[in-house]
């Protein structure tokens, strides 16, 4: 490995660590993601708290987290092994934030950007996944979680020697979901509609 992909690696990680989800709140002085609905600092759980335009901005945030770092190794011919370990990396800084106290989120916004330098079919192949899951079923957590493991044959489909490095950042959001799993396994897993309409009923309330 050579000092400038260790670089990259090291800044892949402190990108990542940046809490868009908490700053953002701040900025709309909305409560603490970490400690609200949820309690998991990513675009979903701003988006439960009722403010749309902050948490597109979470989106874009978390998806340019994962996808600066890869684009610029990709565009420097770095090999796809280590195009993987900077994915990694800059999921890890956003699950694991040094300048969080190593509370943040899910990481898959942060694994699609990582992604996404490969090519947009593939991107737009995770994404239409992960809508059709949640369109039948109704759970977010499902949806990433099969868009996750449908990430590896659609590499191998559009660019197989990808397919390892994708193979790993998928592990990896499996793995971040585990909790996500148990709650599905035991049918204690929420419904996201079931959030958001909950959500609409409680804002009246809070204007009387």
């Amino acid at each position: 490995m050579t000092p400038l992909v260790f670089l990259i690696i090291v800044s892949a990680y402190l990108l990542g660590s940046i809490s868009s989800a908490v700053l953002i709140c701040r900025l709309f002085s909305l409560p603490d993601p970490r400690q609200s609905g949820s309690g998991n600092p990513g675009a979903t759980n701003v988006l439960r708290m009722g403010n749309k335009l902050a948490a597109g901005l979470v989106l874009i945030f978390d998806i340019l987290k994962g996808m600066l770092p890869v684009w610029i190794s990709y565009f420097l011919s770095i090999n796809p092994f280590l195009l993987g370990i900077i994915g990694i990396a800059a999921c890890l800084g956003h699950i694991y934030p040094i300048f969080f106290h190593f509370q943040g989120g899910k990481g898959v916004a942060t694994a699609l950007g990582a992604i996404a330098p490969i090519g947009w079919g593939l991107s737009g192949l995770m994404f239409l996944t992960w809508f059709s899951v949640v369109l039948i079923t109704g759970y977010s957590s499902l949806g990433s979680l099969i868009a996750a493991l449908m990430a590896p044959l659609f590499t191998w489909w559009i660019k197989p020697e990808y397919t390892m490095p994708v193979s790993m950042l998928s592990c990896l959001i499996v793995f971040r979901h585990h909790e996500n799993i148990k709650r599905l396994w035991d049918g204690k897993e929420n419904k996201i509609w079931k959030k958001f309409s909950r959500n609409s009923e409680e804002k009246p309330q809070n204007h009387d």
